[in-house]
């Protein structure tokens, strides 16, 4: 089990900022920004190049609830990034699709 898995269990505690049937966004505890939200599938799709066909439905669903938990941590007027790591090489530490909603300051690229 993940420790996504957990936390969408309530097995560990996160500060939850939205939930849904298929999606859990909660606040990163190492920001790599003065807003950095994580918005976690639901379904235990381990990354991006992992998905298939039917997860069409929770991939859709993810990028069409980020605009809306980037409003509620308040980053709809200033603007936010959005990540998706895919593999170790490319930042990914937990085996879980998961993207990062980043903002609160101006954001350079490209990224260090």
């Amino acid at each position: 089990m993940t420790l996504f898995e957990k936390i969408i269990a309530r097995q560990i505690p996160a500060d939850i900022v939205y939930e849904d049937d298929l999606v859990l966004a909660f606040r990163d505890i190492s920001p790599k920004a003065p807003v950095h939200v994580l918005l976690i599938s639901k379904k235990a799709i381990p990354r991006i190049a992992d998905a298939h066909s039917d997860d069409l439905k929770v991939l859709g669903h993810l990028l069409l609830k980020a605009p809306e938990v980037a409003n509620k941590v308040g980053l709809g007027q200033s603007g936010y990034r959005l990540v998706i790591n895919n593999g170790p090489d490319a930042g990914e530490s937990v085996p879980h699709l998961h993207c990062h909603i980043l903002g609160g300051r101006p954001l350079g690229w490209p990224p260090g």
